[in-house]
């Protein structure tokens, strides 16, 4: 199945369209899915798309309590 693809840092970069260093500090942290292999980050695509689903949703449950002026 091509979601459960694994990638690499410069894919993901080039999937989200944001700096690899970004995703090394995302990474290193846990603020994205991802692991270690050896010295190397890996990547599963369907957790990449699910984590931007739920951070997606975060942002539409964050912005429907917002008071319109």
């Amino acid at each position: 199945m091509e979601t459960d693809k694994i990638q690499t840092i410069e894919e993901v970069s080039d999937y989200l369209k944001i700096p690899k260093q970004t995703l090394y500090l995302w990474a290193r942290n846990g603020s994205i899915p991802a692991i270690k292999v050896g010295k190397h980050w890996r990547f599963k695509k369907s957790s990449i798309d699910k984590w931007i689903e739920h951070k997606e949703e975060y942002a539409r449950q964050k912005n429907k309590w917002k008071i319109k002026l």
